[in-house]
């Protein structure tokens, strides 16, 4: 009976024991966790989110895949592009990621790598890993099947590193999947492989710095990088591989062993930025979160999921901004769209809830595991590089097809105070957009124009037969306000450009639409109205007038006589000005069914429509 009693008595106390050490490690997560308290949520029945943007995004697609036209792409045709990374060095913007020919985790695999100088215009993708054959006879533990003629899967968290005597690494990982089902960051791949980024932009040899237990007996394609007669980059190789926030992003692909990485529990895509008192916040999918004290030896509490945060399955990226503030950028919903910036001034808590990219274009092409909307998000690392001009990067991948990076003005708002007075040759060169926030595509561009005669115009080019190109301008919240814009069309037979009014969720009251017709209409209701023909090559000067509290406006095009008008819809107010050669999209959505596994290649994917474009001499506002 006594016994009994000590046995008793010691489960109790060894469950209050356990029951006191969650209490303690979920109060220190309470206190210590980053956290969002801010009231914005995003609607995910808009891909914007309804969220107001953060001002002067500059979104521009650096990749656009196709199958078609290789040479417009990445030379390969390949459609699964994917998990991109950045680096800033040596004056230069670096980014590297994956690409399969169609699907995730269906071989060949291999990485590419863009390089710019600008982080506008992008070297065309080169490759960086190449596809890696797996030996016959290869196996997994656990996992039916034999390898024969297959090559690896690429797949890697981590992207690049920076030595403490300035070399540029790059890092990959070869991965083997036996069928379209397996994973290849189990633990069960060839291994991790690196080289050097010379300065003259030429690469070093290839080696691996980590094999998989199963990786290491087979033969192999790439030497061991101890066998490297540089004996500075076997230094920057150990260097790496000391610090144990860097491997704590080889986990997924690392034995579940290693020794080298410190949380072995299999939570992904880990990155990470320091506090003013040097504690370290960890991220990662998920918006799991936790807090390192030792530069991530050992971290205060499993990792939970931050506290008024919305991610799913997506990548969450945080860092300090060039103000001493933070941000997190991340999909704040259970899916992948829209992508959006959060700020925090301790680097704790999280105050709001704007947005980086809101658009999600149609999936051309069909393949595994693909997702729709921009998604896995990548910025610049501690540590690898500091563009000069302050901004917030990043990259990331949309719908896995497309590679896009987006430039954050720091500090982040999403206010202006001040009405548009934007006549873009007026302008300081580089600043005509700096209060743009501009979605630019590789077949559709946006941007700044020097023509002919050497005057500035905002040029929206578009030949993409699945998406647009867009400019919008945030302008001081208005109930009564008059806008004032130029625009010279270089066709009137083909494309379109609409013109919207919109409030700051980016709903819109006012469409003017030149149309491909060769007519300038209005949107009323359902129906659209002609207010006057236009020509190829004429400038067309367009004035509204509009107030709220009735939910009218006038418009004249030119000199002609005001015309009255509706809003289409109602709004509180008048805080963005959106030009777009493009109907709105509003699929996919939320029952879009995911992963269909008979989703094939949309019809046309190759196609290229005649080019339109239209000129955008300025837009000038006032409140009236």
């Amino acid at each position: 009976m006594i016994a009994f009693q000590n046995i008793k008595t010691n489960i109790v106390t060894a469950t209050t024991i356990l029951l006191s050490c969650v209490a303690v490690n979920s109060a220190q997560a309470q206190q210590d966790t980053i956290r969002y308290t801010g009231k914005t949520l995003s609607n995910v029945d808009y891909h914007h989110g309804q969220l107001s943007p953060a001002v002067g995004v500059h979104a521009t697609q650096i990749m656009r895949a196709s199958r078609e036209h290789p040479e417009k792409a990445d030379g390969f045709g390949w459609t699964y592009n994917h998990q991109s990374m950045m680096a800033y060095w040596n004056n230069t913007f670096y980014l590297h990621y994956l690409s399969d020919p169609s699907g995730e985790h269906i071989p060949p695999s291999q990485t590419f790598i863009m390089t710019s100088k600008d982080g506008v215009n992008w070297t065309k993708p080169a490759v960086l890993f190449p596809i890696y054959h797996v030996p016959d006879g290869f196996k997994k533990e656990g996992v039916e099947g034999v390898a024969k003629n297959i090559d690896a899967i690429m797949h890697q968290r981590m992207g690049f590193y920076v030595s403490s005597d300035n070399r540029l690494l790059a890092t990959g990982y070869y991965g083997v999947a036996l069928d379209k089902k397996d994973d290849p960051n189990d633990g069960k791949g060839i291994g991790r492989v690196i080289r050097e980024i010379y300065k003259d932009g030429t690469y070093g040899p290839i080696y691996f710095i980590r094999y998989n237990k199963t990786g290491n007996p087979l033969p192999t394609t790439f030497p061991f990088y101890t066998k490297s007669k540089d004996k500075k980059f076997i230094k920057a190789c150990d260097e790496l591989m000391s610090k144990p926030l860097l491997m704590q992003q080889w986990v997924e692909e690392a034995d579940r062993d290693d020794a080298l990485i410190p949380l072995k529990k299999q939570y992904k895509a880990f990155n990470y930025y320091h506090l003013p008192n040097g504690n370290v916040v960890g991220l990662w999918k998920f918006a799991l979160t936790s807090l390192s004290k030792d530069e991530g030896k050992t971290w205060e509490y499993t990792p939970v999921r931050a506290p008024g945060f919305v991610n799913s399955n997506a990548k969450i990226w945080g860092q300090k901004t060039s103000d001493n503030r933070y941000a997190t950028v991340y999909n704040p919903s259970e899916y992948r769209w829209p992508l959006a910036i959060s700020t925090s001034d301790d680097g704790l808590n999280y105050k709001d809830l704007l947005l980086v990219h809101g658009e999600v274009s149609p999936m051309r092409y069909g393949g595994n595991y693909k997702s729709a909307g921009p998604q896995y998000v990548r910025g610049i690392l501690e540590g690898n590089g500091t563009p000069p001009d302050g901004k917030l990067w990043v990259s990331y991948s949309v719908n896995k097809e497309d590679i896009w990076v987006a430039s954050v003005p720091v500090p982040v708002t999403s206010e202006v105070k001040e009405n548009a007075n934007d006549v873009f040759n007026d302008l300081p060169n580089g600043e005509e957009l700096k209060l743009w926030n501009t979605y630019d595509l590789s077949w559709a561009s946006t941007k700044i124009e020097k023509k002919t005669d050497g005057k500035k115009w905002l040029t929206l080019r578009d030949q993409d037969f699945f998406d647009y190109s867009r400019a919008e301008r945030v302008i001081p919240f208005a109930q009564k306000m008059e806008a004032t814009f130029i625009v010279k069309p270089e066709q009137n037979n083909h494309g379109l450009l609409q013109v919207e009014f919109q409030n700051k969720q980016g709903l819109p009251a006012i469409r003017i639409v030149f149309d491909s017709d060769g007519e300038i209409k209005v949107k009323h209701g359902a129906r659209h109205g002609g207010i006057g023909k236009y020509e190829a090559g004429k400038e067309y000067t367009i004035t509204v007038k509009l107030d709220v509290t009735s939910r009218s406006y006038t418009v004249k095009v030119n000199d002609g006589k005001e015309t009255n008008k509706i809003f289409y819809a109602p709004v509180d107010g008048i805080s963005r000005i959106m030009f777009r050669t493009g109907d709105q999209r509003y699929t996919p959505n939320a029952d879009t069914e995911p992963d269909t596994p008979d989703f094939t290649d949309l019809p046309d994917t190759g196609k290229l429509i005649p080019e339109a474009v239209f000129n955008i001499k300025s837009v000038v506002t006032k409140k009236l």
